[in-house]
């Protein structure tokens, strides 16, 4: 707790709808019920794979045609609030506040503009050149976050992460670091991903994409699934009542490991993601047995999750030796989000935290692979009475691993 962030606000937009922090209810539902989304079928090969694509029809496009592509037009859907409150007011109040080169935006993405490459290169082709207007600016790693600039007027700190799956909360401690440091007063941070075409292939090639909904932690589990999302969070070093009257909710925990392993598989033992997560405890200055609920990476991939539950295991025990911390994959019902997935997860750890200790249940098949130590699974309509801290782990390709602790009070 020594260099807490404050939320003031945060607001998302994924396949099960969108909210933000007074207004989230009705996803919190369908976590806590198991109620996956509806699924978009992609024929790769011959193979169909399944993706939780929002359907682009219900993302109205940027106004400003040069930021208008997919990845910001759901970045925008989670900042003006399509089907639930945004940040807008929000984040108007901030710069207004502490000015707009006192306001950073820190975020984690993966796809920028891939399916624009796509097409263009299929147009290149079929005619001999690119389409009209197309520039690989279009494509920079951090045209997202210069979207959210534009579109507020912030002059202040840009960085965006790309580490893949631990994009967005590596984008935290960036953000955290930022603020005390004094380069800013106060940080958008988040994520934004899209589960495009090029990125399915990507993954089908590596044989890590599931043919049916992933099945985290299961024995029959055959791979991960894409999906679209956007979370950004409104954090300040100190309280700010200008912002939010009350900011119970404070990410007080940031731990971070490199395995320096592989290339893309996670160190088999796990011993990465321990450190991690020893490393988010040490900081928050709290004890494993005081959390109450773990979000799980659980992507459904054969080796994330073998690994995980080892590491789980050995941070907070098995439920062979009565340990019990509840934890689930919320992968199952959303879909990987990739580069997004760790600020939405957050804002699901900051949903149950509000809202008395309703928790995201974990849904797969119910076979349970005998070569994983036992944990406890959140079963749908688990409620953990008391909860006060919230871990959410990510874990990337290339071994990089980052935990968050969330508290509330």
């Amino acid at each position: 707790m020594k260099r807490p962030l404050y939320i003031n606000d945060f607001a998302f937009h994924c396949i099960l709808g969108g909210g933000n922090m007074a207004n989230h209810h009705e996803v919190l539902e369908k976590l806590n019920n198991a109620e996956r989304g509806e699924f978009t079928m992609y024929d790769v090969a011959g193979v169909m794979r399944p993706a939780a694509s929002i359907d682009p029809n219900t993302l109205p496009p940027v106004a400003d045609k040069w930021f208008d592509n997919r990845v910001n037009r759901l970045a925008q859907a989670a900042l003006s609030g399509i089907n639930g409150d945004g940040l807008d007011d929000t984040i108007r109040k901030a710069v207004e506040k502490f000015g707009a080169d006192r306001v950073g935006i820190f975020i984690g993405s993966c796809d920028n503009g891939s399916e624009a490459s796509l097409s263009a290169l299929r147009c290149f082709k079929e005619t001999g050149k690119y389409p009209e207007g197309y520039v690989l600016d279009m494509q920079r790693a951090d045209f997202p976050a210069r979207f959210i600039a534009e579109r507020y007027g912030i002059k202040g700190t840009i960085l965006v992460h790309s580490t893949a799956c631990a994009s967005s909360a590596s984008a935290f401690i960036s953000a955290r670091n930022s603020l005390y440091a004094g380069h800013c007063d106060v940080a958008i941070v988040g994520g934004v991903d899209i589960s495009s075409l090029p990125v399915i292939l990507g993954f089908a090639s590596l044989e890590a994409m599931s043919d049916q909904p992933t099945n985290p932690f299961s024995a029959n589990r055959s791979g991960l699934t894409l999906g679209d999302a956007a979370a950004f969070f409104v954090v300040t070093r100190e309280p700010c009542p200008e912002l939010c009257a009350e900011p119970t909710l404070k990410v007080i925990g940031c731990g971070e490991s490199a395995d320096a392993d592989h290339i893309t598989a996670p160190r088999a033992d796990g011993m990465g993601a321990v450190q991690a997560m020893h490393a988010a405890l040490e900081d928050a200055g709290i004890s494993a047995d005081q959390i109450g609920y773990v979000n799980l990476h659980g992507t459904g991939t054969r080796l994330n999750d073998s690994m995980e539950s080892k590491a789980i295991a050995k941070v907070f025990g098995s439920e062979e030796n009565g340990a019990s911390v509840p934890v689930s994959s919320t992968k199952a019902l959303t879909g990987h989000s990739l580069g997004a997935a760790g600020a939405l997860e957050i804002a699901f750890c900051c949903m149950s935290l509000k809202n008395g200790g309703v928790l995201p249940a974990h849904l797969n098949d119910g076979v349970v692979d005998p070569a994983f130590p036992a944990v406890h699974l959140v079963a749908p309509g688990e409620i953990a009475n008391g909860l006060k801290y919230c871990m959410s782990n990510s874990f990337a390709f290339g071994g990089c691993n980052v935990s968050l602790i969330v508290e509330n009070g």
